[in-house]
């Protein structure tokens, strides 16, 4: 199953949240060696996590978490402005057209597939939001598994320590690869459209748009 939720909206899930950030804890803490915080729940979540972004999230029979990965806007406040800069020649990247996506995490108990299925329902959000790119932090170990999937994206910049390597790059839209991602998943693009009509997130992002503008 697949479920388009904003931050705010997670409690409605309460199993399915936990065990997405108990999985991000499990892959960018101990897997990735990554510096991130871990709560005494063994849940991994960060400022951006307060910023009431879009989580696109596979679940599998059992309700609980396969895959996800966190959407925000770059208009405003996001990882790769905010402590990445280095990365991009001190070139902030900031566009309407353009969403930040980060904390792609895969549970080490799932199946390759659901990775596809995540980009792919990623692609869906932007056809739909009328966004050009996703721009992403990514451990250099990452990039295999974008090129398995199909979806390699164009880098901006590396950081310069080699042990620990991290990339930004740009994911960029069209309808020729979102198509094939879901060919590689095994959804139609019927299934897909069910799946994101039936979230409810158009309304809901109509409704967080008409509240900005109040």
């Amino acid at each position: 199953m697949l479920h388009f939720l904003y931050g705010d909206e997670l409690s409605t899930r309460p199993a399915l949240a936990h065990s997405m950030f108990k999985d991000r804890a499990e892959q960018f803490n101990r897997r990735l060696g990554w510096d991130v915080y871990v709560d005494r729940l063994g849940e991994e979540r960060d400022e951006y996590d307060k910023l009431n972004p879009l989580y696109v999230i596979a679940s599998g029979p059992n309700g609980l978490h396969e895959a996800s990965m966190r959407l925000l806007p770059t208009v405003g406040q996001t990882m790769v402005n905010d402590h990445f800069l280095d990365l991009t020649d001190g070139v902030k990247i900031q566009s309407p057209v353009i969403w930040e996506c980060t904390r792609f995490c895969v549970s080490p108990t799932t199946q390759f597939n659901v990775a596809t299925k995540i980009l792919a329902a990623g692609g869906k959000v932007m056809a739909e939001f009328s966004i050009e790119h996703f721009v992403g932090v990514f451990d250099r170990k990452m990039l295999a598994v974008y090129r398995r999937i199909g979806s390699s994206p164009t880098v901006v910049g590396w950081s310069k320590e080699e042990q620990t390597k991290v990339g930004v790059g740009l994911w960029k839209y069209t309808s020729d690869n979102y198509l094939q991602l879901l060919s590689k998943c095994g959804l139609s693009p019927i299934e897909m459209e069910l799946w994101f009509v039936n979230s409810g997130l158009l309304e809901r992002q109509s409704s967080l748009q008409r509240k900005m503008v109040a």
